[in-house]
Protein backbone atom coordinates (compact mmCIF):
# COMPACT_ATOMS: atom_id res chain seq x y z
CA UNK A 1 0.00 0.00 0.00
CA UNK A 2 1.39 3.29 -0.91
CA UNK A 3 0.16 6.85 0.34
CA UNK A 4 -1.17 8.86 -2.41
CA UNK A 5 -1.17 12.76 -2.61
CA UNK A 6 -3.78 15.17 -4.48
CA UNK A 7 -3.50 18.96 -3.62
CA UNK A 8 -6.49 21.12 -3.94
CA UNK A 9 -6.84 24.63 -2.28
CA UNK A 10 -9.75 26.15 -3.50
CA UNK A 11 -12.24 28.27 -4.64
CA UNK A 12 -15.31 26.87 -3.73
CA UNK A 13 -16.35 26.53 -7.40
CA UNK A 14 -13.12 24.76 -8.12
CA UNK A 15 -13.73 22.23 -5.40
CA UNK A 16 -16.86 21.41 -6.92
CA UNK A 17 -15.34 20.59 -10.37
CA UNK A 18 -12.62 18.73 -9.04
CA UNK A 19 -14.94 16.15 -7.49
CA UNK A 20 -15.05 13.78 -10.57
CA UNK A 21 -11.27 13.86 -10.79
CA UNK A 22 -10.66 13.30 -7.28
CA UNK A 23 -12.97 10.08 -7.76
CA UNK A 24 -10.95 9.14 -10.23
CA UNK A 25 -7.51 9.39 -8.77
CA UNK A 26 -9.29 7.21 -5.78
CA UNK A 27 -10.74 4.45 -8.05
CA UNK A 28 -7.89 3.81 -10.01
CA UNK A 29 -5.64 3.90 -6.21
CA UNK A 30 -7.72 1.19 -4.72
CA UNK A 31 -4.79 -0.60 -2.79
CA UNK A 32 -3.62 3.08 -1.60
CA UNK A 33 -4.24 5.77 0.88
CA UNK A 34 -5.20 8.61 -0.82
CA UNK A 35 -4.66 12.12 1.05
CA UNK A 36 -5.82 15.59 0.77
CA UNK A 37 -3.97 18.69 0.80
CA UNK A 38 -6.50 21.64 1.20
CA UNK A 39 -7.16 25.06 3.24
CA UNK A 40 -9.35 25.82 5.92
CA UNK A 41 -12.21 26.71 4.24
CA UNK A 42 -12.41 23.24 2.80
CA UNK A 43 -10.75 21.05 5.65
CA UNK A 44 -14.27 19.89 7.37
CA UNK A 45 -16.21 19.68 4.28
CA UNK A 46 -13.32 16.96 2.51
CA UNK A 47 -13.23 14.79 5.85
CA UNK A 48 -16.69 13.88 4.21
CA UNK A 49 -15.37 12.80 0.37
CA UNK A 50 -15.88 9.32 0.95
CA UNK A 51 -12.80 8.85 -1.64
CA UNK A 52 -10.29 10.63 0.36
CA UNK A 53 -8.86 8.72 3.37
CA UNK A 54 -7.02 11.68 5.49
CA UNK A 55 -7.16 15.40 4.89
CA UNK A 56 -3.91 17.91 5.63
CA UNK A 57 -4.36 21.24 6.38
CA UNK A 58 -2.53 23.63 4.36
CA UNK A 59 -2.90 27.06 6.03
CA UNK A 60 -0.99 28.82 2.98
CA UNK A 61 1.06 31.37 4.71
CA UNK A 62 3.36 33.05 2.84
CA UNK A 63 6.47 31.73 1.22
CA UNK A 64 8.80 33.16 2.86
CA UNK A 65 7.34 32.18 6.66
CA UNK A 66 10.28 29.75 6.20
CA UNK A 67 9.23 28.06 9.89
CA UNK A 68 5.53 27.23 8.13
CA UNK A 69 7.22 26.38 5.11
CA UNK A 70 9.74 24.00 6.77
CA UNK A 71 6.58 22.26 8.98
CA UNK A 72 4.70 22.05 6.09
CA UNK A 73 7.44 20.11 3.84
CA UNK A 74 8.24 17.87 7.07
CA UNK A 75 4.62 16.85 7.44
CA UNK A 76 4.33 16.10 3.52
CA UNK A 77 7.64 14.63 3.46
CA UNK A 78 6.45 12.19 6.74
CA UNK A 79 3.92 10.16 4.67
CA UNK A 80 6.57 9.47 1.81
CA UNK A 81 3.89 10.17 -1.08
CA UNK A 82 4.66 7.37 -4.53
CA UNK A 83 2.77 9.96 -6.78
CA UNK A 84 0.84 13.32 -6.27
CA UNK A 85 -2.10 14.65 -8.44
CA UNK A 86 -1.21 18.50 -8.32
CA UNK A 87 -5.37 19.55 -8.76
CA UNK A 88 -4.70 23.33 -8.09
CA UNK A 89 -1.74 23.71 -11.03
CA UNK A 90 -0.96 27.06 -9.52
CA UNK A 91 2.68 28.79 -9.12
CA UNK A 92 2.08 27.84 -5.21
CA UNK A 93 1.86 24.38 -5.87
CA UNK A 94 4.53 24.19 -8.54
CA UNK A 95 6.68 26.36 -6.08
CA UNK A 96 6.19 22.82 -3.49
CA UNK A 97 7.48 21.21 -6.15
CA UNK A 98 10.55 22.14 -6.73
CA UNK A 99 11.04 22.17 -3.16
CA UNK A 100 9.63 18.03 -2.68
CA UNK A 101 10.42 16.36 -6.24
CA UNK A 102 11.93 19.24 -8.36
CA UNK A 103 13.09 16.75 -10.82
CA UNK A 104 10.13 14.31 -11.11
CA UNK A 105 7.86 13.68 -14.28
CA UNK A 106 4.17 12.73 -14.50
CA UNK A 107 4.96 9.43 -13.70
CA UNK A 108 5.80 10.97 -9.83
CA UNK A 109 4.08 14.74 -9.76
CA UNK A 110 0.88 14.69 -12.22
CA UNK A 111 -0.30 18.38 -13.23
CA UNK A 112 -0.77 20.76 -16.65
CA UNK A 113 3.05 21.27 -16.45
CA UNK A 114 4.18 18.02 -16.54
CA UNK A 115 1.26 16.74 -18.78
CA UNK A 116 1.10 19.53 -20.96
CA UNK A 117 0.30 18.24 -24.47
CA UNK A 118 3.48 18.34 -26.96
CA UNK A 119 3.86 21.11 -28.96
CA UNK A 120 1.31 23.50 -27.07
CA UNK A 121 2.00 26.21 -24.28
CA UNK A 122 0.48 26.94 -21.24
CA UNK A 123 -1.51 29.50 -22.49
CA UNK A 124 -2.66 27.94 -25.08
CA UNK A 125 -3.93 24.67 -22.95
CA UNK A 126 -5.20 27.28 -20.69
CA UNK A 127 -7.85 28.03 -23.54
CA UNK A 128 -9.36 24.82 -22.76
CA UNK A 129 -12.44 23.84 -20.73
CA UNK A 130 -11.70 22.87 -16.71
CA UNK A 131 -12.40 19.80 -16.63
CA UNK A 132 -11.42 18.84 -20.09
CA UNK A 133 -7.59 19.77 -18.68
CA UNK A 134 -8.24 17.87 -15.45
CA UNK A 135 -9.34 14.90 -17.76
CA UNK A 136 -5.84 15.18 -20.26
CA UNK A 137 -3.62 15.46 -17.31
CA UNK A 138 -5.37 12.42 -15.74
CA UNK A 139 -5.01 10.24 -18.42
CA UNK A 140 -1.61 11.10 -19.12
CA UNK A 141 -1.05 10.30 -15.67
CA UNK A 142 -2.14 6.68 -16.26
CA UNK A 143 -5.57 7.24 -14.59
CA UNK A 144 -8.72 6.10 -16.28
CA UNK A 145 -11.55 9.10 -16.16
CA UNK A 146 -15.10 7.75 -15.81
CA UNK A 147 -16.19 10.77 -13.52
CA UNK A 148 -13.76 13.78 -14.67
CA UNK A 149 -15.81 15.02 -17.01
CA UNK A 150 -19.32 14.27 -14.26
CA UNK A 151 -18.54 15.71 -11.06
CA UNK A 152 -20.61 14.66 -8.53
CA UNK A 153 -20.65 16.48 -5.33
CA UNK A 154 -23.98 15.09 -3.79
CA UNK A 155 -21.44 13.59 -1.11
CA UNK A 156 -21.65 17.02 0.38
CA UNK A 157 -24.89 18.39 2.02
CA UNK A 158 -25.79 18.18 5.47
CA UNK A 159 -28.88 17.95 7.39
CA UNK A 160 -30.56 21.06 7.27
CA UNK A 161 -34.04 20.04 8.49
CA UNK A 162 -34.20 22.10 11.56
CA UNK A 163 -33.03 25.21 9.44
CA UNK A 164 -35.87 24.48 6.88
CA UNK A 165 -38.62 23.88 9.32
CA UNK A 166 -37.86 27.29 11.29
CA UNK A 167 -38.19 29.14 8.07
CA UNK A 168 -41.38 27.04 6.51
CA UNK A 169 -39.17 26.38 3.59
CA UNK A 170 -41.29 23.65 1.38
CA UNK A 171 -41.05 24.63 -2.59
CA UNK A 172 -38.25 27.55 -3.03
CA UNK A 173 -35.92 29.43 -5.27
CA UNK A 174 -32.50 29.91 -4.26
CA UNK A 175 -31.09 33.23 -5.80
CA UNK A 176 -27.32 33.56 -5.23
CA UNK A 177 -26.88 37.88 -6.20
CA UNK A 178 -23.43 38.36 -4.79
CA UNK A 179 -20.16 37.90 -5.45
CA UNK A 180 -16.30 39.03 -4.51
CA UNK A 181 -16.23 42.81 -4.62
CA UNK A 182 -12.99 42.60 -6.97
CA UNK A 183 -14.99 40.70 -9.67
CA UNK A 184 -17.92 42.79 -9.42
CA UNK A 185 -18.23 42.05 -13.73
CA UNK A 186 -19.79 38.96 -12.57
CA UNK A 187 -23.11 40.60 -11.01
CA UNK A 188 -26.03 40.71 -12.48
CA UNK A 189 -28.14 44.09 -11.16
CA UNK A 190 -31.63 43.18 -11.65
CA UNK A 191 -32.19 40.24 -9.12
CA UNK A 192 -35.18 42.42 -7.18
CA UNK A 193 -36.52 42.61 -10.89
CA UNK A 194 -36.68 38.96 -10.93
CA UNK A 195 -38.18 38.54 -7.63
CA UNK A 196 -41.16 40.57 -8.68
CA UNK A 197 -41.70 38.71 -11.55
CA UNK A 198 -41.72 35.45 -9.48
CA UNK A 199 -43.87 36.30 -7.08
CA UNK A 200 -46.41 37.94 -9.70
CA UNK A 201 -46.99 34.78 -11.41
CA UNK A 202 -46.42 31.95 -8.63
CA UNK A 203 -47.97 33.72 -5.48
CA UNK A 204 -47.53 31.96 -2.65
CA UNK A 205 -46.39 28.61 -4.56
CA UNK A 206 -42.36 29.27 -4.29
CA UNK A 207 -40.55 31.37 -1.97
CA UNK A 208 -37.69 33.28 -3.32
CA UNK A 209 -34.77 33.02 -0.65
CA UNK A 210 -30.73 34.50 -0.87
CA UNK A 211 -28.11 32.10 1.70
CA UNK A 212 -25.62 35.02 1.78
CA UNK A 213 -21.81 34.12 2.74
CA UNK A 214 -20.50 35.47 6.17
CA UNK A 215 -19.24 38.93 4.75
CA UNK A 216 -22.82 39.38 2.65
CA UNK A 217 -25.18 39.00 5.22
CA UNK A 218 -25.35 43.18 5.43
CA UNK A 219 -25.99 43.27 1.62
CA UNK A 220 -28.38 40.47 1.71
CA UNK A 221 -30.71 43.45 3.16
CA UNK A 222 -30.93 44.91 -0.32
CA UNK A 223 -32.45 42.00 -1.87
CA UNK A 224 -36.17 41.31 -1.50
CA UNK A 225 -36.23 37.67 -0.09
CA UNK A 226 -35.92 35.28 2.74
CA UNK A 227 -32.57 35.41 4.17
CA UNK A 228 -31.64 32.03 5.52
CA UNK A 229 -29.09 31.78 8.22
CA UNK A 230 -28.54 29.30 11.18
CA UNK A 231 -29.12 31.41 13.82
CA UNK A 232 -27.74 34.34 12.52
CA UNK A 233 -24.80 33.26 10.75
CA UNK A 234 -24.33 32.21 7.77
CA UNK A 235 -24.42 28.61 6.45
CA UNK A 236 -21.55 26.54 5.85
CA UNK A 237 -20.99 25.20 2.71
CA UNK A 238 -22.54 21.56 3.19
CA UNK A 239 -25.83 23.18 4.97
CA UNK A 240 -25.86 25.14 1.58
CA UNK A 241 -24.89 22.13 -0.70
CA UNK A 242 -28.73 20.83 1.18
CA UNK A 243 -30.47 24.27 0.43
CA UNK A 244 -29.49 23.66 -3.14
CA UNK A 245 -30.36 20.31 -3.85
CA UNK A 246 -33.96 20.33 -1.81
CA UNK A 247 -34.33 23.87 -4.12
CA UNK A 248 -36.61 23.84 -7.11
CA UNK A 249 -34.28 26.02 -8.85
CA UNK A 250 -30.94 28.40 -8.61
CA UNK A 251 -30.62 31.60 -10.36
CA UNK A 252 -26.69 32.80 -9.48
CA UNK A 253 -23.84 34.86 -10.67
CA UNK A 254 -20.67 33.08 -11.75
CA UNK A 255 -19.74 32.05 -8.23
CA UNK A 256 -18.79 29.33 -6.19
CA UNK A 257 -22.79 28.10 -5.48
CA UNK A 258 -23.30 28.60 -9.35
CA UNK A 259 -20.98 25.21 -9.71
CA UNK A 260 -22.13 23.29 -6.67
CA UNK A 261 -25.49 23.47 -8.01
CA UNK A 262 -24.58 22.57 -11.80
CA UNK A 263 -22.73 19.39 -9.40
CA UNK A 264 -25.27 18.47 -7.39
CA UNK A 265 -27.66 17.64 -10.30
CA UNK A 266 -30.23 20.43 -9.88
CA UNK A 267 -31.83 22.82 -11.43
CA UNK A 268 -30.45 26.12 -12.02
CA UNK A 269 -29.09 28.89 -14.16
CA UNK A 270 -25.90 30.92 -14.13
CA UNK A 271 -25.99 34.34 -15.77
CA UNK A 272 -22.48 35.51 -17.64
CA UNK A 273 -21.28 38.66 -18.88
CA UNK A 274 -18.12 38.80 -20.69
CA UNK A 275 -15.49 37.83 -17.89
CA UNK A 276 -15.34 34.13 -19.21
CA UNK A 277 -17.72 31.72 -20.93
CA UNK A 278 -19.54 28.76 -19.76
CA UNK A 279 -17.68 26.61 -21.61
CA UNK A 280 -14.12 27.31 -20.40
CA UNK A 281 -15.37 26.89 -16.47
CA UNK A 282 -17.29 23.73 -17.77
CA UNK A 283 -20.34 24.96 -15.81
CA UNK A 284 -23.59 23.57 -17.83
CA UNK A 285 -25.03 20.25 -16.92
CA UNK A 286 -28.58 18.60 -17.76
CA UNK A 287 -30.50 20.55 -15.14
CA UNK A 288 -27.92 23.32 -15.16
CA UNK A 289 -27.57 25.85 -17.71
CA UNK A 290 -25.97 29.33 -18.31
CA UNK A 291 -26.95 32.68 -19.98
CA UNK A 292 -24.58 35.02 -20.99
CA UNK A 293 -24.93 38.51 -22.39
CA UNK A 294 -22.39 40.77 -23.94
CA UNK A 295 -22.91 42.92 -20.27
CA UNK A 296 -24.88 41.65 -17.60
CA UNK A 297 -26.39 44.87 -16.77
CA UNK A 298 -28.04 44.77 -20.13
CA UNK A 299 -29.90 41.43 -19.30
CA UNK A 300 -33.42 41.66 -18.74
CA UNK A 301 -35.17 39.91 -15.80
CA UNK A 302 -37.98 39.19 -18.32
CA UNK A 303 -35.50 37.02 -19.87
CA UNK A 304 -34.16 35.26 -17.06
CA UNK A 305 -37.51 34.43 -15.77
CA UNK A 306 -38.38 33.05 -19.03
CA UNK A 307 -36.11 30.72 -18.98
CA UNK A 308 -36.57 29.88 -15.07
CA UNK A 309 -40.56 29.76 -16.02
CA UNK A 310 -40.22 26.99 -18.62
CA UNK A 311 -37.80 25.08 -16.60
CA UNK A 312 -39.87 24.73 -13.02
CA UNK A 313 -43.84 24.48 -15.13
Amino acid sequence: MSNILIIKHGSLGDIAQACGAIQDISENHKDDEVHLLTTKPYFDLFKKNPHISNVILDKRLPRFNLIYLYSLMKNIKKFKFSKIYDLQNSSRTSFYKKILFPKATKDIWSSTETTLPEGTTKEDFDKDSVLSRFDHQLKSSGINTSHTLSPDFSWSPSDISQIKNYHQLEKYIVLFPFCSPHLTSKKWPSYNELINLINEKYKNTYKVVIAPGPNEIKEAKNINALCVLDNGKALDISQLAALIIDSSFVVANDTGPAHMTAHLGSKGLALFGSHTSPFKVSIERENFKAIQAPELSKLSAEKVFERLSNSIS
